[in-house]
Order: structure tokens, then sequence, then C-alpha cells
């Protein structure tokens, strides 16, 4: 299998000011995501797509390689990661041949492990090329949460009923924003990591869960390095 890795990794963060670069028990945020990837024969390179001069020196220094600068159009808060794997996906078949899938990893998700990502690509092959996504079960269904109102948090009645006994729960699941592996032809046609067919990818530990949007989150995952959380 020759598998391409993207690493979507702009400069600007509103939240978490250099998020991606921001050090980690002691390394780069972005550098805990290249560092699964070594020693994995299935993915043929790893490219990251950045509009930043300070994450493409740290990434090419992990050994990833960064080909170009994110276009403007595709560095906004707008663009979608779908639009920007695309985009690298484009470049790299025209220069370097064709690949057998394309292999998501986001830099937000620092404790995703290599067994991990080689259980996906596994899954990959094993389902032919079905869409593998990591998710999580969720705790309460959709028609459970609060949503903000016109001044007040309301229950979110779009899905009531949908859910109606407890062992439904089992049935919902959310992507937890670390895996995402989908074949060539599947992301260019639907323009999107989601199809009809997706295959379950599950953590081993509720670590590979965090995903970190917010200084709480990144204060979280200080935790879980230093020990305290495991």
């Amino acid at each position: 299998m020759r598998i391409l890795a993207v690493v979507p990794a702009r400069g600007g963060s509103k939240r978490i000011p250099k998020k991606n670069i921001k050090l980690l028990g002691g390394i780069p945020l972005i550098n805990w995501t290249l560092n699964v990837t070594k020693n994995i024969s299935d993915i043929c390179d790893v490219l990251v797509s950045t509009d930043d001069i300070e994450i493409a020196k740290i990434s090419t220094q992990a050994g990833a390689i960064v080909p170009w600068f994110r276009p403007a159009e595709l560095s906004t808060d707008e663009a979608n990661s779908a639009d920007v794997a695309i985009h690298a996906l484009d470049w790299y078949e025209t220069n370097h041949g064709v690949v057998d899938g394309l292999l998501l990893l986001q830099p937000t998700s620092p404790f995703r492990t290599f067994n991990s990502v080689v259980k996906a690509i596994n899954l990959y092959q094993e389902f032919c090329k079905s869409t593998v996504i990591s998710v999580h079960r969720k705790l309460a269904p959709p028609y459970y949460h609060l949503v903000q109102g016109e001044k007040k948090l309301v229950l979110n009645s779009n899905l009531m009923g949908v859910i109606t006994e407890v062992s439904d729960l089992e049935k919902l699941y959310s992507p937890n924003g670390s895996i995402y592996l989908i074949s060539t032809d599947e992301i260019r046609k639907n323009q999107s990591f989601f199809s009809e067919n997706i295959i379950p990818l599950f953590s081993e530990r509720f670590i590979e869960d965090v995903d970190i949007d917010t200084e709480r989150d990144f204060r979280l995952a200080e935790l879980i390095t230093n020990n305290l959380i495991l």
C-alpha cells in the first residue's frame, strides 16, 4: 500500500496562539503527530500543509515534506479539512505518482498511537478501501444536549424520538478527530471524509480521544503528559 499522510497545520489560531507548535511535554504539538507516523511502511510520505514558515521549518526537521505554503483561500477559518487534503493530494499524485489512500492526521490529537494508525490501515485493506474514521461512543442522545436559544439554553429537539431506548445509545458515535483514512476516489467524489460506508476505529485508551481546541483542552493534555491523568 502507498498511503499519503496529510497533516493540516495552519499558523492562525484564535483560541490558542501558535497552537500547532506550542510545546507539549517539551516538544512542539505537531511533532507528536509526525513522530507517530515513523516506521509505518505503508505510509509513503507525510505532507504538512501549512501557511506558516515556523511550522514548515519544524516539520521538515521532523522528516515531513512541506513542498509549498498553503494558498490563502485554504488558510481561513472557513476552509475545511477535505479541501486542504485534496489540494495536497492533487499536488502529490501529480509529482510523485498515484497513492492507494489518504490519511488525515490532525496535530490537535497528540495521543493517537502507532498501533492505532497501523490498525486503521489494516482495516482499510481488510474492508477493500472503505473509509476508516476513529470514533468514540456518545454518552447521551442528541436531544439531551442543550443548545443556545434566544436568552437561555434549550433542549435540542431536532432528533427527538430518533433514540427511544437507552440501549440505542450504543449505536451513536462521534468522530474524535484523530484518524481519517479514505480512498482518493471517495474524497474527490464527495469532497468530504464522510461517505456511506464508514468503518469505525475505536481508541484503545480514552486519551486518544483528546482533541485540543481550547486552553482547557491544552491543560488537560499537559496533565496527561505529566502522568497526572492516565
